[in-house]
This record gives C-alpha cells, structure tokens and sequence, in this order.
C-alpha cells in the first residue's frame, strides 16, 4: 500500500491511498484522516436531553445534534467530553456513562466518534469559540426520539446515541 498526503487542513487530512489486495489486483482509496470525537447525551434529572440548534456550512443549513467535538492530541475520550459538554452547554455531570464508539463514515473516513451519557447536571462555564454558531436546549427525551423518528433530527451522531439510549 502507498500513500500520499493531497491536503493537511487545520482538522483534517486527505490521503490517496493505494491498497493491494491479498488475492491480486489493487484499487485506490480517498480518505480523510480525522482524529475522533467525543458526543454526548447530557439528559438532566427532569429527563430533558441537551440539543443544540447549530448552523453547520458544510450542508448549509442550522441542524439539531448532541453536544460534541473532536480529541485533542492525547486526550482520553472522557476528557474531551467533559470538556465540550461544559464549552458548548455551559454544563458539567457528575455521573459518565462510555456508551461505545461509532465510526461516522467508513467509506472515506478514518474517524471514530465516542459517544457517553451524562447524568447528575451541574451549572458550568460556556465557551463557545469564534466559529460555533449554536444554541444549547433542554428538550424531553422523548420529544427528541420523536424529531429523530421524523426525520426533524438528521446528524448521525446524534441519531445513534437516541438509538443506543433507547434499546437499553
């Protein structure tokens, strides 16, 4: 296999990557180097989850998703949990719950996303930065599994952290 670095972006990187197959022949794979995320189901002691109303350029439109964001080099999963849950709801949870790992888009991507139920909400410090546009809600759980089955919710991440929460 050879591969060749196209683009190194600020988050992301672009490789062309040539994979030989081990009964002969070969093919050439575009893929984007990611280094992971963290999402999270804050549900509160009112069963209210935390949804954010974002406005995401890449599809051009404000969408609803988990509060989320992506690891720091050589950061735990939890660490950058808490750290986005506090950044972007201006929350903390005392009680973490590892609900696994997805892998967001495996056709092209290399990125896995952690996903972790937080319970036992406390008051935190919001700091969103310069390029979060985003507005932190306290919706009930089950209104939300709702806008998910509807199709009002359409981010992935979001959808299975509700599916994940819903077959326990």
């Amino acid at each position: 296999m050879s591969n060749k670095l196209i683009h190194k972006g600020n988050l992301i990187e672009l490789h062309h990557e040539r994979v030989d197959f081990p009964q002969g022949g070969h093919t050439y794979f575009d893929i984007v180097k990611h280094p992971g995320g963290a999402v999270i189901a804050a549900i509160n002691e009112r069963n209210e989850i935390c949804l954010l109303k974002q406005w995401r350029h890449a599809i051009g439109k404000t969408i609803w998703e988990l509060p989320a964001g992506c690891l720091e080099a050589g950061e735990p999963p939890l660490e950058t949990a808490k750290r986005e849950l506090e950044e972007e709801a201006g929350v903390t949870a005392k009680k973490w719950r590892d609900l696994g790992h997805i892998s967001s888009s495996p056709g092209f991507s290399n990125e896995l996303l952690y996903l972790f139920e937080a319970r036992e909400i406390g008051a935190g410090t919001l700091k969103l930065d310069d390029a979060e546009q985003l507005e932190a809600h306290w919706l009930p759980l089950e209104d939300v599994k709702d806008m998910a089955l509807t199709g009002e919710i359409i981010d992935a991440k979001t959808l299975a952290i509700l599916f994940k929460l819903g077959a326990q």
